[in-house]
């Protein structure tokens, strides 16, 4: 539950919030989803609060799409937790809006960080704008990250294989009509072994949100195990998931790395 906010222009935002019980899983602790969900509802306040929320947007027929996003959680705060979620643009990197995140504890320490990538979007046209009008009158925050590096372009793998499948159902939708982003990152937790999402307490999830899926539409879920390397932690479990409509239509696409340490 947000508990505090700010209503004059802020150049980070920050909400105070209580871990709560439908965040958490069995382990008592916060799930990536619910992370996912805590940076969605900031990152929405933060862009009404800055005058580019989804009504000034349509006003001029334009809307935000999320396109990628990359979040590393340090430590998982626990039920009854009170944590700040902050929030903050962080400039533009070609057709991407790039936005920064974080969730601290009472002693001020980020033990969640994230970095996303937006699109604006012609809603007429349904074609990506360049970014850049919206972005001038925006804080850059220059030197503030939450991340060094992150929400990079995936690529398609060819060792996965299909695990699960899932029809876009009512309560995986948004205003917009179709799956919301943070039902993809649910879809991605079932698609794994619940225990390694319960034990872990280090995790990082990096995710490319490819094409819509619609009411109905039916998606595969594919996945496959990263080998520890270069890429990989050697003390980390890893996963390659996809999400692909008929006709292997990519709408998704995911890497999840898991550490019990």
């Amino acid at each position: 539950m947000f508990i505090q906010n700010q209503k004059e222009r802020q150049d980070i935002w920050t909400e105070t919030c209580q871990v709560r019980f439908a965040d958490i899983d069995c382990s008592d602790r916060l799930t990536v989803a619910s992370v996912f969900n805590f940076f969605q509802e900031a990152a929405i306040s933060h862009a009404e609060n800055l005058g580019v929320g989804r009504d000034s947007m349509a006003r001029t027929g334009q809307v935000w799409l999320l396109s990628r996003m990359s979040v590393l959680v340090d430590r998982r705060p626990q039920y009854g937790e009170t944590v700040t979620v902050r929030t903050w643009p962080r400039g533009g990197e070609k057709l991407f809006a790039v936005r920064d995140y974080d969730i601290r504890d009472a002693a001020d320490v980020p033990v969640v960080r994230g970095r996303s990538g937006w699109l604006v979007i012609d809603m007429e046209k349904r074609r990506p704008l360049r970014p850049q009008s919206i972005m001038d009158n925006l804080p850059q925050n220059e030197g503030v990250d939450a991340l060094p590096s992150g929400a990079a372009g995936l690529s398609q793998r060819e060792d996965l294989r299909k695990t699960a499948e899932r029809a876009a159902a009512y309560s995986d939708l948004d205003y917009n009509g179709h799956v919301n982003n943070v039902s993809y990152i649910r879809w991605i937790q079932d698609a794994l072994d619940p225990k390694l999402l319960e034990n872990a307490s280090q995790m990082r999830l990096d995710i490319n949100y490819l094409n819509e899926t619609l009411p109905g539409d039916i998606v595969q879920i594919w996945t496959a195990p990263v080998e520890a390397g270069d890429v990989v932690p050697e003390n980390f479990s890893a996963f390659a998931v996809e999400g692909r409509r008929t006709g292997d239509q990519a709408v998704f696409r995911a890497e999840l790395r898991l550490s019990e340490k």
